[in-house]
């Protein structure tokens, strides 16, 4: 017998009764849904007061499409979409009301939804045109609340494989795990959803791209869940698109230039600043983020610890893991499903699948030992599968000479540095930081740092594995030299302290930093010489460095 419909699902099969609803009953009732845009509410009107003036007096900038979906991304970008419309910009602002990319929704609440979204937003304008992406297609049923689109057929061909991609990656983000099984009936209901969800934002980005004349395209993230449709849509159309994330320090933000940020695309950095030498004073700001993370603590203007144990020396570490006066190789995994990692994939199919082959090859080598560092962040994330899993599964029965370093275990990851022979990595930062340290690493993953010249990059499992014998068999001949060394340091002086910009309000604790940095201190004299220029590479201006 067929599920019965809930009654939400039903009224919101029905015209007008979500909006008369609305208007009666629930526009002025406390929200008690997740996605709650009250203080947004209670606080643009005297925003858009302090822009306004401004403008007016600003010369005409870009036409400018910024896409915001997910509430505590819509909250921060009204405000970036205010700052741009007071320096002169003509900013849509493109919304996709929810908050469950991973689950429906009924459609009676999606509806309201959209009310409260204009309801909050529309005293932007004229400021800033607010346009909601699910009243854009009043063909499809999307219009009256429910996402679920046409099929993709229709679309061009390169923005379906695009759909499929970035929908297995949203699976895997959500799910925190790389392994993805369509024929279980839970992994392919999510991933169903994702395409419908991300088909449905393919067809509305690309029916509003391609009839109105467009400048740049500004997205958050690029890389997962709608945000990464609408970026491959832009891209597909050859718009300019930038894309931008926040790294853990206050006042700094990431910004690509039509590439995903996520990708970490850091080309044009090298290019432009890496062969500048760097002074002792650069030297000197590099060695004291270094010390601070080996000694677990906070730096500068972060509230991240990257360490849960402070530094106790390579000797006490060794006898603490037992490690004997073979030559030590450390694996220094990421968090699965970290967005920082998707799409990194080079010669295995997944890290896991690196994982797994190479604690198989190096479980018959008792002549070296093998530390696997698990990434301290598995504690931030305890949904995800941890890599400590992955190696059990791949060896059952550990051998002696292989140790696993948990997430949680008080083992200090620099100490690992000063203790290895030869570093591991796939993308995660600490492959630099080994590097800068002198000792030899293979690269396995696209991360940002590789093939600047003091890593070993490898292409292929053949090529792998061939490498790690080279390497094993003389590991002094494949020690950085002072070149190398002094290369690495400088690429990463530029990767922590040029490559972030100044920027007043990051998305973790928004409201704290706009209390700080309120709209009419950002737009003064004052924060025009601190954050102007981010400002504008944020809407495609061409990257400069002072």
């Amino acid at each position: 017998m067929p599920k019965s419909k809930p009654l939400r699902e039903i009224l919101g099969d029905l015209p007008l009764t979500a909006e008369i609803d609305w208007m009666l009953r629930s526009k002025n009732r406390p929200r008690k849904d997740h996605y709650n845009l009250t203080r947004l509410l209670k606080s643009l009107p005297d925003a858009a007061k302090v822009v306004r003036p401004y403008a007016e007096k600003a010369p005409k900038g870009k036409r400018v499409l910024f896409f915001a979906t997910l509430h505590y991304w819509i909250e921060q970008s009204a405000y970036l979409g205010l700052a741009l419309a007071g320096m002169g910009h003509d900013v849509t602002l493109l919304t996709l009301p929810y908050s469950e990319w991973h689950k429906e929704k009924d459609k009676f609440t999606q509806r309201q939804r959209i009310l409260h979204t204009h309801d909050v937003l529309k005293v932007l304008s004229p400021l800033v045109k607010h346009l909601s992406m699910m009243d854009m297609q009043s063909s499809s049923r999307a219009a009256h609340g429910t996402l679920r689109a046409h099929a993709a057929n229709d679309l061009p061909e390169k923005i379906q494989a695009d759909i499929k991609e970035i929908s297995l990656w949203d699976v895997q983000y959500t799910l925190m795990r790389e392994e993805v099984d369509m024929n279980d009936a839970g992994d392919k209901a999510l991933y169903d959803l994702r395409v419908e969800r991300n088909t449905f934002a393919a067809k509305a980005a690309l029916q509003y791209m391609q009839a109105n004349k467009l400048d740049v395209v500004l997205i958050p993230n690029g890389l997962i869940l709608e945000m990464g449709i609408v970026f491959r849509v832009a891209r597909y159309l050859g718009i300019d698109t930038v894309t931008y994330e926040f790294n853990d320090q206050r006042e700094q933000i990431w910004i690509a230039q039509n590439s995903s940020i996520m990708q970490q695309e850091t080309d044009y950095l090298v290019e432009a600043r890496c062969g500048l030498p760097v002074t002792e004073a650069m030297f000197e700001r590099v060695a004291d983020l270094e010390n601070a993370r080996r000694g677990a603590r906070v730096w500068g203007k972060s509230k991240r610890l990257w360490q849960y144990v402070s530094s106790q020396g390579a000797d006490t570490t060794r006898n603490m893991l037992g490690l004997d006066n073979r030559p030590v190789v450390m694996l220094a995994a990421n968090v699965l499903g970290d967005s920082l990692t998707l799409g990194r994939d080079i010669f295995a199919s997944s890290m896991t699948e690196w994982i797994t082959r190479t604690v198989e090859y190096f479980a018959k080598r008792t002549d070296v030992q093998l530390v696997i560092r698990v990434h301290p962040g598995e504690k931030l994330v305890p949904q995800a599968k941890s890599m400590a899993t992955v190696v059990k599964e791949a060896l059952p029965e550990l051998p002696s000479h292989i140790h696993i370093i948990g997430a949680l275990d008080k083992i200090n990851t620099y100490d690992l540095i000063e203790i290895a022979d030869v570093g591991l990595a796939y993308t995660t930062t600490v492959g630099l930081e080994t590097a800068m340290n002198g000792r030899p690493v293979i690269s396995c993953g696209q991360t940002h740092y590789r093939g600047r010249g003091f890593t070993l990059d490898v292409h292929t499992w053949d090529e792998y594995l061939s490498v790690l014998d080279q390497v094993l068999a003389d590991i002094p001949s494949h020690r950085l030299n002072d070149k190398q060394i002094e290369f690495a340091w400088n690429y990463a002086y530029r990767f922590f302290f040029e490559y972030p910009r100044p920027f007043p309000w990051r998305l973790m604790n928004f409201w704290d930093d706009l209390a700080e940095h309120p709209l009419e201190k950002v737009l003064s004299d004052e924060g025009m010489a601190q954050f102007k220029d981010t400002f504008g590479f944020l809407v495609g201006e061409p990257f400069t460095w002072k």
